[in-house]
């Protein structure tokens, strides 16, 4: 596979290497003298460019490439990379760096991208789901169907705990991808019991979203308020 990066700094570079090392084919373009750390990635080719400059975008020969990874520090710059890349060189497949989330809305087919990766929202996520018992988190979106990945670790005290998987009326649209049980992965079936601490990873269509707290109620239900002592 052929890949174009837009960006060398750090973040750029990395993907470079990890692409590499899986024996793809990298070029890296970048318009600051000072980001051609050559020596970093020497198996890769580079080009110092503007990436938003379609002559750069031709001189790197992106028409011929299979995918292009807007991985800049800068949003504005990720998002006319990919416009171009998509709607001037018909690349098959944008991958862009979403560096604010509040711009994450603007990531979308319409600019171009066909994957956009947001750093702090996956970071976000992550820190979520390391401490949170009983809560439904969003791991991420799958772009193009509008469905997500969500997870949720069940406590002890979850009405679930005990029963089988088949024995779950599960909401509509909503279907459990995978169990993770002390580590290790497993395949759901409709005879698997769920146990309390299982991590469950969960796929919700996009028109089922609304609908995620009968979700959160079926699995880990807030305790019920207690009265007061008089």
């Amino acid at each position: 596979m052929r890949v174009v990066i837009a960006g060398a700094g750090s973040v750029g570079r990395s993907i470079a290497r990890e692409l590499l090392g899986h024996g793809h084919q990298v070029t890296l373009i970048d318009r600051q003298p000072a980001a051609m750390r050559i020596a970093s990635v020497a198996e890769a080719e580079w080009l110092l460019a503007d990436a938003c400059e379609p002559s750069a975008l031709a001189e790197a020969s992106v028409d011929q490439c299979d995918v292009v990874v807007a991985a800049t520090g800068d949003d504005k710059v990720n998002l006319v990379v990919s416009l171009l890349s998509k709607t001037e060189f018909g690349v098959p497949r944008v991958v862009a760096r979403v560096n604010n989330p509040k711009n994450e809305w603007m990531f979308d087919e319409a600019w171009g991208v066909d994957v956009p990766v947001s750093t702090p929202r996956i970071m976000t996520s992550l820190v979520e789901e390391a401490v949170s018992v009983g809560d439904l988190v969003r791991i991420f979106r799958f772009h193009q169907s509008g469905a997500s990945m969500h997870e949720l670790t069940l406590p002890a005290s979850s009405p679930v705990v005990g029963r089988r998987v088949g024995q779950v009326t599960w909401p509509a649209e909503t279907a459990l991808a995978a169990i993770i049980r002390e580590d290790r992965p497993i395949t759901p079936s409709q005879d698997d019991t769920l146990e309390a601490g299982d991590e469950l990873l969960i796929v919700v269509s996009a028109d089922a979203e609304p609908e995620l707290s009968a979700l959160q109620e079926l699995l880990a239900p807030a305790p019920a308020p207690t009265s007061p002592i008089e």
